[in-house]
């Protein structure tokens, strides 16, 4: 039988503000851990996650100062999108990338580790590329860089290959809409007019529907108290309308460009995890990373999907978290 490690216990923030970032946007963020300690930055997932008090506890708290922001339009952020998406033209990668840099500056760090799962990979890639010099070390989990069969494997019918059963509930707003065609090669889409549409009986059912889709994929077994989290209606609308507006603008990035960049990462210490069995963000990309960036370490766990608290994924996260403490 395997040891499974176990996150660090709970603690509280010792610091927490808000961050003006521009085009009226204000980012909720804290701190937590040693004042004295080694900088991590926690990139959450999504685009439109945000934070967890149980995002503090993958870090030794007497060996890191621990950073947790919520990015623009979602947690506590303000304005937050499940009130209106007419923030949303000033909610882009890029955007976060300097959002980013911001925070560091504002928290006084000169370098600090970069930490991020699911969509933080790629925020995480996305802002060790632009700003090199500033990672001491870069930790990702569930690999995903938004390039085109990523997006069409999840959102466009490639993963009801596995879950039948699920995708027919994601369907379910598109088909049942007069608002926008059947067009299931278009889902990504179709969902962005029903997400944005300003009937209330419109976005509310297609964000839940979204947001089903996504929670009940993320782990390796059902886990109906996370789908039951992800579904509570404010959440859902910001999370949706956050993701379908990255994936309908394909991140901004070009096709495969993280991927194609990784040398720049060459001389950054480097940890890459994923689940063999996440149906979210497929190994695939895990792997394509890893041979670009052949000097980070690579884990890939044979018993696992795609959340960070999957237990042999979090075994490698806590490793890697250890490793770099010191």
């Amino acid at each position: 039988m395997v040891d499974r490690r176990t996150l660090y216990p709970e603690i509280e923030p010792d610091e927490i503000g808000f961050l003006p970032v521009g085009d009226g946007q204000e980012l909720y963020w804290e701190t937590s851990g040693n004042p004295n300690g080694k900088p991590v930055v926690f990139l959450h997932g999504g685009p439109g996650g945000g934070t967890s008090a149980t995002h503090r506890r993958l870090f030794d708290p007497a060996k890191y100062r621990i950073v947790l922001f919520d990015q623009r339009g979602c947690g506590l952020s303000i304005p937050h999108a499940s009130t209106s998406p007419d923030h949303l033209a000033s909610n882009t990668t890029w955007h976060l990338v300097d959002d980013i840099e911001k925070l560091r500056q504002h928290l006084g760090i000169e370098r600090w580790m970069v930490f991020g799962g699911s969509w933080g990979s790629t925020l995480g890639l996305a802002y060790a590329q632009t700003h090199p010099s500033r990672v001491t070390e870069l930790v990702l989990r569930g690999i995903f860089t938004l390039r085109k069969l990523e997006l069409d494997w999840f959102y466009e019918g490639g993963a009801r290959l596995i879950a039948p059963d699920l995708w027919e509930g994601f369907l379910e707003p598109v088909t049942a809409s007069k608002l926008v065609p059947d067009d299931r090669g278009h889902l990504i889409r179709a969902y962005h007019r029903l997400l944005n549409d300003p009937d209330p009986l419109v976005h509310g059912p297609a964000a839940v529907a979204w947001s089903t889709w996504e929670s009940s994929m993320i782990t390796l077994l059902p886990k109906p108290e996370v789908v039951e989290r992800f579904t509570e209606p404010s959440f859902a609308l910001a999370f949706a309308r956050i993701e379908n507006h990255y994936f309908i603008n394909e991140g901004w990035l070009e096709e495969g460009q993280l991927i194609a960049n990784a040398g720049v990462l060459r001389d950054i210490p480097g940890a890459i995890i994923q689940g063999r069995y996440d149906l979210c963000t497929p190994a695939l990309t895990a792997w394509d990373l890893h041979r670009a960036w052949p000097e980070a370490s690579f884990t890939l766990v044979d018993d696992a999907g795609h959340a960070f608290d999957e237990p042999g994924i979090l075994d490698a996260l806590l490793e890697a978290t250890d490793r770099f403490a010191a």
